[in-house]
């Protein structure tokens, strides 16, 4: 009987954990959604956000070079292809790269369709929401 409380007990402490960690993760995505949603209306956006949709879209495409023309609706970009041939230690002057010329309707949803919802953009999007906003977002090791 002892061992059956127990793992019930160990159960809901797992189940706790992984709620907490759904909540933050909820958290951080609806913060950035905001974040873009703020920053999306305006077409004479200052450089600080123009460079927080670029590094979304960077993160989202594995885009060396983004450009965004807000006036014509379009996004140009370099695709990197092989992050094999990447070494950190050294220039690296040759990647094999896709140049990619997208049309979007509406900057807002682009954006927050290229957002990942796992668990390893979690920093990332923490660190963006840090930088462009001064806000804290905890985020907890399991």
């Amino acid at each position: 009987m002892h061992y059956i409380d127990k793992t019930i007990t160990l159960m809901c402490n797992i189940k706790s954990i992984m709620m907490e960690n759904l909540s933050l993760k909820e958290k951080v995505i609806s913060e950035l959604e905001n974040l873009i949603s703020q920053s999306t209306p305006n077409r004479e956006n200052s450089q600080k956000l123009k460079n927080l949709h670029v590094a979304i879209l960077k993160k989202y495409y594995n885009a060396s070079d983004v450009s965004i023309d807000y006036h014509r609706k379009r996004v140009a970009m370099d695709i990197i292809m092989d992050d094999s041939v990447y070494d950190p230690k050294k220039v690296n002057t040759y990647l094999p790269t896709l140049h990619a010329n997208l049309l979007f309707q509406n900057l807002n949803d682009f954006l927050k369709s290229c957002l990942d919802k796992d668990h390893k953009s979690l920093a990332f999007y923490a660190s963006l929401i840090r930088a462009f906003t001064n806000k804290e977002v905890s985020l907890m090791a399991v």
